[in-house]
């Protein structure tokens, strides 16, 4: 069939593969992934800010003083930091875990 263009349409289509279902799958995993990680931050800015401002300004006003203002940035500061601590721990127990699998995967299979 001829395109507008004079070209063969049909070669066109052939030069770009259709995705498979792996390239599908994965795919959607990355959008997954994304989605899941948009979520968690969201919900650790929104602990944060709960738990910084419940302990640091316990009159609220029409502005901070700066008593409360270096509060919520100490506050902020230590939960990013126990965040981070949390997390590096939790990727290296399941990095852990992953090579424990593959070695047992492999040692079955001998």
């Amino acid at each position: 069939m001829s395109s507008f263009f004079g070209g063969n349409s049909s070669s066109i289509r052939q030069s770009q593969p259709p995705p498979n279902d792996t390239q599908r799958k994965e795919a959607v995993m990355a959008q997954v992934r994304a989605e899941v990680q948009g979520a968690n931050a969201k919900e650790l800015l929104d602990n944060l800010t709960e738990k910084c401002y419940l302990k640091c300004i316990p009159k609220p006003g029409t502005s901070m003083s700066s008593a409360e203002e270096t509060c919520v940035s100490r506050c902020m500061d230590l939960y990013f930091q126990a965040f981070n601590i949390t997390a590096k721990t939790y990727a290296t127990r399941l990095q852990k875990e992953r090579i424990a699998q593959k070695d047992a995967n492999a040692a079955s299979s001998y």
